[in-house]
């Protein structure tokens, strides 16, 4: 790459299991594979962030737990960390991802250092950094001074955007640019893989999230427990979080011999692959990084008709789509493909066709140009 298009870039996300993460974490890697440099900075190694890879580095922001502080202060060390190496690295950008408290400290850090040394800063949001936290009054404020001073702003999905217009009622313009998944060839065989869940003719049906109550793993289990005939199919629960407060309910509704959990998967592609249908049943997404997943590998989901998951599946033609907090309405969906191979088929080719709208190629030139929009 010629060095006037290469560029120094941070990167903030938060390290745990999560599509914001997830998404910086390809992101950072992909820019790499392009020839830029990547700095992540942030208290843990993303979750996903490749290891030893050419050009990216991470810097672990340490917090120390004074006994002044009722609470530790994240805040203002991530800001130290991120002006010291915006310094020592002379970076181009600071792309944050969430604006609390992420968004925040980058534009302190960048106050604090000479104007030469300044790098932009880009604040992508998420989600529930802005349709939560923008209507407490104790974050709202904040939020929007972070936003106002970013040099640009950059959300998931058309929802997201609209809902922070709505909700922050911020002047700045916000673009919107769609999440991205670049699927590595599954390492098992699908075969080999549903041996190892205990799949023989059944379907399998794959929910993949962080747990988070706006999952609703209530209705997801609630579903799973309408659907008949009860051996024709099963549930692998991909856990980016703890499942044991769910195992009471699995038990209660008879599901033991249904539910398989796999914890913390790195390796996500083989369990797509080897998948048949995709349930999301919550309340609200931005944009629904796990659908992409299921996309990739021709396996249509079947999801609330919430947030953005619109703008992801084309209801009857990639996926289907069902009202919020409908459990009934989950499994009547999913008893109907899995009777129907044909449709199920027919389903998933078109879901992975158009999950070309959201591939690497397509979105990461987005990132490049608008970094380099801002550096000038």
């Amino acid at each position: 790459m010629p060095h006037s298009q290469f560029l120094r870039i941070g990167i903030t996300c938060y390290p745990s299991v999560g599509g914001s993460g997830i998404l910086a974490a390809a992101l950072g890697e992909e820019l790499a594979r392009r020839g830029h440099e990547i700095h992540f900075i942030s208290s843990g190694r993303p979750f996903r962030m490749p290891e030893d890879s050419p050009r990216i580095f991470y810097h672990p922001v340490n917090v120390n737990d004074y006994e002044l502080f009722t609470y530790p202060d994240y805040t203002l060390p991530l800001s130290v960390k991120m002006a010291e190496v915006s310094r020592d690295f002379h970076l181009d950008v600071l792309h944050v991802h969430y604006a609390v408290p992420h968004a925040t400290a980058a534009v302190l850090a960048r106050s604090m250092l000479p104007a030469e040394l300044q790098p932009r800063v880009v604040t992508t949001l998420h989600g529930t950094d802005t349709t939560l936290l923008g209507r407490d009054p104790a974050y709202g404020p904040a939020i929007r001074h972070a936003l106002a001073c970013s040099d640009a702003v950059t959300a998931v999905s058309t929802f997201l955007q609209q809902e922070t217009l709505r909700l922050l009622a911020v002047d700045c313009p916000i673009e919107v640019i769609y999440n991205f998944f670049a699927p590595r060839a599954p390492l098992r065989s699908r075969a080999d893989v549903r041996r190892e869940l205990g799949v023989d003719q059944e379907a399998l049906i794959v929910h993949s999230s962080n747990l988070r109550p706006l999952k609703r793993i209530d209705v997801l289990l609630e579903a799973a427990a309408h659907i008949r005939p009860a051996d024709s199919f099963k549930l692998l629960i991909l856990a980016g979080g703890d499942f044991s407060p769910y195992a009471d309910e699995v038990r209660r509704l008879g599901l033991e011999s249904r539910v398989v959990v796999r914890d913390n998967v790195r390796a996500v592609e083989e369990y797509f692959a080897a998948a048949d249908l995709s349930l999301v049943t919550s309340d609200t997404e931005s944009f629904c990084l796990s659908i992409l997943e299921a996309m990739c590998f021709a396996c249509p989901s079947i999801a609330t008709r919430v947030g953005g998951i619109p703008e992801v599946i084309r209801d009857g033609v990639t996926g289907l789509l069902v009202p919020a907090g409908d459990a009934k309405a989950v499994a009547t969906a999913a008893e109907g493909l899995i009777r129907d191979e044909t449709r199920r088929k027919a389903l998933g080719a078109a879901a992975q066709q158009d999950a070309a709208r959201f591939s690497a190629s397509s979105i990461v030139p987005q990132y490049e140009a608008l970094y380099r929009r801002l550096r000038g």
